[in-house]
């Protein structure tokens, strides 16, 4: 697929659909499947976000998974990773991981039609994604494994592996922004500080100073993920917007 797509058209792309995919590819990280696989694992399913969001990364130490990760509190991510690497290994974690979004496809996802046309197209995002990953280390290990063969875990893969991009790409940008990811995380979701490890005396002291900044991460991000939607022609980039728009609304109901 390709396109002379201006980049105004692009990015309203970009603003449409990566909203839908960071809503959509986390959906599995905590349902029923993801808690009887972390059992299988020895593991409770908290622990197994980490060791298996992480774990394609490989068996680094802690302060590579809080570098990829970014908004955690250091000492979570240290507990977490240390205590899933004790029962199962990082590389086979992450298999898992990504095996529980396959699961959830299907068991979502299976009636949904148009899923090919939307497969071909986020697989085009990514494949172009892939040559521009430079400091986005998260989403180029995910981006490493080899995607499932039917389409309903095929989509719910690069869902996944799509919503890492846009992630990684963001956590960049904060930290170019002048920003901390601790600062970023509590502008945009002070509700989810306790979630994330951090405890009121951790609030930072932020003015407006820090929301204009967090506002240039996001334009930022935007526009370095962009590239990679610029490989969709009109049809792709069609399919792309129904495709996400129908899939939204089967793991909504």
């Amino acid at each position: 697929m390709t396109t002379e797509s201006t980049s105004g058209t692009t990015l309203d792309l970009v603003r449409e659909a990566c909203p839908k995919i960071a809503g959509t590819g986390w959906l599995f990280y905590f349902t029923p499947i993801a808690q009887a696989r972390a059992a299988d694992l020895g593991i409770d399913v908290f622990t197994f976000y980490f060791i298996g969001r992480g774990g394609v990364l490989g068996d680094v130490e802690w302060p590579a998974v809080h570098s990829a990760f970014g908004y955690f509190n250091p000492v979570v991510i240290k507990d977490s990773w240390e205590r899933g690497r004790e029962k199962v290994a990082p590389r086979d974690a992450g298999r898992a991981f990504i095996e529980c979004s396959h699961q959830f496809g299907r068991e979502k996802l299976a009636e949904v039609e148009g899923l090919d046309a939307l497969c071909e197209a986020m697989e085009a995002v990514n494949e172009s994604a892939k040559l521009r990953a430079e400091g986005l280390a998260l989403y180029a290990a995910a981006a490493a494994e080899p995607l499932a063969d039917d389409l309903p875990a095929r989509t719910m893969q690069l869902l996944g592996v799509l919503r890492e991009y846009r992630g990684s790409a963001h956590l960049l940008s904060v930290v170019a922004a002048g920003l901390r990811p601790l600062e970023a995380h509590y502008i945009d979701r002070p509700e989810m500080l306790g979630l994330f490890g951090w405890s009121e005396s951790d609030i930072p002291d932020l003015g407006e100073e820090h929301k204009e900044r967090l506002a240039t991460a996001d334009d930022m991000t935007d526009h370095l993920v962009a590239p990679a939607f610029e490989v969709l022609d009109e049809s792709g980039a069609q399919a792309l917007r129904e495709g996400l728009a129908t899939v939204e609304a089967a793991l909504s109901s």
